[in-house]
């Protein structure tokens, strides 16, 4: 079968980590994926779905109108959605809140027309199950690829223990939400900084801060190179949406992690095994203090959390549950 992905951009972050890592595993399978930016304007759209007749397409994240969704159902044979956020709501830090009734109608509606849904997490799962059968829902994390990244060292001579932080400009606003605590690792924990690989960046008082921009050809070496991966989530509905891109990355490059117990946190870091879920200034604290003191303990969490990855949110992991919900949507069709 050959599937078009209606994407944001084939170079934004969950086109690449959600589709297109996946495609030469799909053409393994015998499906072929194009990938096609989803204009804007209305106009154009209305152009590309009347040339989309008898297409199978996966839409990515985006909300159509009723309209649009009208028009883009009667003319496609297969309709799958993927989705790896919580696009029903606004985001922690929108000014008029989180919840907005035109996203939710939106998505009730796309979830509704869609032939399948691929969810990123069983929370976004469970939000599509209340507006379809939940039998047409699949969960497929985002996942990451191994052999690109490369195992850290965490027995490296130097000094100082360098955290990192890997993000945009728009989820940086976590860190300055926790500004206090990063304030007061570098005043308890001698010789503690903070990597950021981002777009923006942020200054410290008594952490110092590493800025380094984010660039797709350094990132895997650059998240290696440092000690111990961290993430802070808000906790709400949106921060449960999130698919834990980053905590991956810091997993399979073998780094342990410290991170708030919020959404798919709670499933990733393995308190005591990967890494540290922390809730308290002061948990916090001690984990950064135990992993700056002990190098065997952070080999032994890192190489764990890359085991997990490999097991489960690898793409060899996410591709075969691409394949067998492929194959799922194509035996009718035979039939």
């Amino acid at each position: 079968m050959h599937w078009i992905g209606l994407v944001d951009h084939p170079e934004h972050v969950c086109c690449r980590y959600r589709l297109a890592a996946f495609r030469p595993f799909l053409e393994q399978a015998g499906h072929t994926l194009e990938l096609v930016t989803l204009p804007r304007q209305w106009w154009l759209r209305l152009g590309l779905f009347r040339r989309l007749n008898g297409a199978h397409v996966i839409v990515q994240r985006r909300l159509l109108a009723g309209w649009q969704r009208s028009l883009l159902r009667r003319a496609v044979r297969r309709l799958l959605f993927d989705f790896d956020d919580a696009v029903f709501l606004r985001d922690s830090y929108a000014a008029r809140g989180l919840h907005d009734r035109r996203r939710l109608r939106r998505f009730a509606g796309m979830v509704r027309c869609a032939d399948a849904v691929v969810a990123g997490n069983c929370f976004l799962a469970e939000q599509a199950a209340r507006w379809t059968d939940e039998r047409s829902i699949q969960v497929i994390p985002t996942c990451v690829d191994p052999q690109r990244y490369p195992l850290a060292e965490p027995m490296k001579k130097g000094s100082g223990l360098e955290l990192v932080w890997v993000g945009s400009s728009s989820t940086l606003q976590g860190l300055q939400a926790i500004a206090p605590l990063l304030e007061e690792i570098g005043r308890r924990v001698p010789g503690a900084r903070l990597k950021l690989l981002c777009d923006r960046f942020l200054s410290l008082r008594h952490l110092p801060i590493l800025p380094v921009f984010w660039s797709e050809a350094r990132e895997a070496e650059e998240i290696a190179r440092a000690d111990i991966g961290i993430s802070w989530l808000p906790d709400d509905a949106w921060s449960c949406g999130k698919c834990g891109l980053k905590v991956l990355q810091y997993m399979v490059a073998g780094l342990p992690v410290i991170a708030n117990p919020v959404g798919v946190q709670i499933e990733m870091v393995r308190h005591g095994e990967t890494g540290f879920l922390a809730r308290t200034p002061e948990e916090w604290i001690e984990a950064v203090r135990r992993l700056a003191e002990d190098g065997e303990l952070r080999q032994r969490m890192g190489r764990a959390g890359r085991r997990l990855v490999e097991t489960r949110y690898s793409v060899t992991a996410g591709a075969a549950r691409w394949v067998r919900l492929l194959e799922r949507l194509r035996e009718p069709l035979a039939a």
